[in-house]
């Protein structure tokens, strides 16, 4: 539940600056990830993934007879030639949705037994500081201010939930 909250709240900001650099979706780690995945790919070494350079790397991993329908609509999802931005922004589009609203209220769902839809916020911050993905102070600091806790401390998880999934909070 903790990793699919940090993964889904920083998907969900990383799409809130737009597609103006799809360099900064990722971290490095993961483009040079990335661009070793494109250099095997890119089969002819021209810097363009074609429908030849996909057969042959689909050939070199035993998928023969692919046909060229099915290469067609590969290279269609791109909006033009995929050079390795246009590689790296599809991805970034996959990416970028967080889970759907019911997997993540259904997660915190089970750290309230009671269905109160909410939870103390002394708890959430050891669990989030504390366990998988682990939020740092200032990460904390900015999940307070966007959703500070009532007076008795509770935190609303299903707005929590609305915000990362819609981008916004609910109209009341």
């Amino acid at each position: 539940m903790l990793c699919t909250f940090k993964k889904a709240k920083r998907r969900q900001q990383q799409s809130e600056g737009g597609s103006s650099n799809v360099f900064s979706m990722f971290e490095q780690s993961q483009i040079q990830e990335y661009k070793e995945a494109f250099t095997i790919i890119d089969q002819n070494r021209d810097g363009i993934i074609s429908k030849d350079d996909l057969r042959d790397v689909l050939a070199t991993m035993g998928q023969l007879n692919t046909k060229n329908e099915e290469l067609e609509a590969m290279v269609k999802e791109a909006s033009g030639p995929i050079n390795f931005t246009v590689f790296l922004t599809m991805f970034g589009e996959k990416l970028k949705g967080a889970d759907p609203e019911d997997v993540i209220v259904s997660a915190f769902k089970v750290l309230d037994p009671e269905a109160t839809g909410s939870i103390k916020k002394e708890f959430l911050e050891e669990l989030l500081t504390t366990q998988c993905d682990r939020f740092t102070a200032e990460e904390m600091t900015n999940l307070w201010a966007a959703f500070p806790p009532d007076v008795a401390g509770n935190v609303d998880y299903k707005n929590i939930c609305y915000v990362i999934t819609h981008g916004e909070e609910k109209e009341e």
